[in-house]
């Protein structure tokens, strides 16, 4: 009898201790891929996080690196610490210079377990370097600045350098980042694949954060930009294989050095039975619901702000926010106040964590107001249950939705949400067209199970089956 193939997730700052669309999916990927062995290596912010999924019985193996935290790895030996001053600097010159550096000799140079922080942060060679490309590339800011931004973009990511991995037979990323740099490492050590999966571009968002951050400012915001982009670009370019969600995000992944013979799209797929099987017991009065998270990247207030436009238009209507409230208790009580100075009342309801099927058995509209999304879920359950949507331009979003602008809405903007939520709730015979055609495109293009099958042939085309 053969052995199990063993794949090693990487996962950074997501499942098992976050929900939302990427937990989702690696949730989806373990369950649904129940003949193989998974380990999971996870990248997180900080120790003894509570779990918020129960790991499937495939899943064998589970190592956390807590990326805060200093490691307590053995130091290189005296010949490795001869040699790599000058290959960390040769990586460098080539960062600064745009170039893709090959990691093989740094990695070979630098074992698992070894940590690289007092070699490479403390010794005076390097502060000499600092000291010079501080005065090349940030002279109108002070050092310290640019000191604590190169200190800490480096030991965050020797310490990702330095984890063991699990043994696996593949490494698989879901992001660049230090998921990417993690299971990039893996495969030049143990001479394994690498198969990297990207919901949304890792790089760009983190740019976004960075540029919103007001205590990012001058060459420390641009280290870390550009940080963030030279570990994205390593990781196309490494990996075995790439996939997006979409062809747009593809062809930013492929500009960024991901190779086109080996770069795939697999939309988000979900269960099509579970969710078409919903019995619609329509109720009375509109029911209107946002479905995830209380949390900024959802951009609640602005759904509240459409609620209130729509609320005093249309007194027979009831908005619900539904999902955990839990992840980011300070925005939650913004979002109740903000409801309690708009007079909203019992008009709109927070539900926590819910079965969300018992909801999608009486809304008559699904409402995204997201800043950032990648391919959302909720739009395709919410559609195979029957029930039109509403949304943001976000994503891959405007091309699900046909770039149809009667359902699509700029961010942050509340009365234009309205106006779509109004064109739904007034055209019922209209939409239940669309919502035949909706329910088809899911059944033909987002079913689970099709999609998984795409990881089965993805994982035989890097081991060369």
């Amino acid at each position: 009898m053969s052995r199990k193939l063993r794949v090693c997730l990487v996962i950074e700052g997501s499942y098992p201790y976050i929900t939302g669309g990427v937990s989702a999916w690696v949730q989806d990927i373990l369950e649904g891929l129940s003949d193989l062995e998974f380990a999971l290596l996870t990248i997180s912010p900080s120790a003894d996080q509570p779990l918020r999924y129960q790991l499937p019985p495939n899943v064998v193996e589970h190592r956390d690196i807590v990326i805060t935290q200093r490691s307590s790895a053995d130091s290189v030996s005296k010949e490795q610490a001869k040699q790599l001053p000058a290959e960390i600097l040769r990586l460098h010159r080539q960062f600064f210079h745009g170039e893709s550096p090959e990691m093989s000799r740094l990695f070979s140079l630098l074992p698992e377990g070894i940590s690289l922080h007092r070699e490479a942060v403390d010794q005076k060679v390097f502060w000499d370097f600092l000291v010079r490309t501080s005065q090349e590339r940030n002279p109108i800011y002070p050092f310290s600045d640019y000191y604590w931004a190169w200190q800490s973009s480096h030991e965050l990511l020797f310490r990702v350098l330095a984890a063991v991995p699990p043994e696996a037979d593949l490494y698989h990323a879901v992001s660049t980042g230090f998921a990417g740099v993690a299971a990039l490492a893996a495969q030049i050590r143990h001479q394994k694949p690498f198969v990297l999966t990207e919901h949304g571009l890792y790089h760009k968002e983190r740019e976004i954060e960075i540029r919103k951050a007001a205590y990012v400012h001058g060459y420390q915001r641009d280290m870390w930009i550009k940080f963030y982009s030279s570990v994205s670009t390593l990781c196309y370019r490494g990996a075995d294989a790439v996939t997006a969600l979409f062809e747009e995000n593809r062809q930013k992944q492929l500009e960024l050095g991901a190779s086109q013979d080996r770069s795939f799209v697999i939309p988000n797929g979900i269960d099509v039975e579970r969710f078409s099987s919903v019995k619609r017991q329509p109720r009375s009065g509109r029911h209107v619901g946002l479905v995830g998270r209380i949390v900024p990247i959802k951009d609640v207030k602005t759904f509240i702000a459409a609620a209130k436009i729509i609320a005093e238009e249309m007194p027979d209507i009831t908005f619900y926010a539904i999902g955990p409230t839990d992840e980011d208790p300070e925005y939650y009580q913004d979002c109740l106040a903000l409801a309690e100075s708009l007079s909203l009342g019992d008009r709109l309801q927070f539900t926590g964590r819910q079965n969300v099927l018992d909801f999608y058995a009486f809304l008559d509209v699904v409402v995204l107001t997201s800043v950032r999304e990648a391919q959302p879920l909720v739009i395709l359950e919410a559609w195979a249950a029957g029930i039109p949507c509403v949304s943001t331009k976000v994503g891959n979003v405007p091309e699900m939705l046909d770039y149809d602008e009667r359902f699509l809405a700029s961010s942050k903007d509340p009365s234009q949400i309205a106006s779509a939520l109004r064109f739904v709730l007034n055209h019922p015979e209209e939409m239940s067209l669309i919502n035949q055609r909706n329910a088809e495109k899911v059944r033909r293009l987002y079913n689970r199970t099709d999609l998984l099958d795409k990881y089965r042939q993805i994982y035989r085309f890097v081991r060369g089956e």
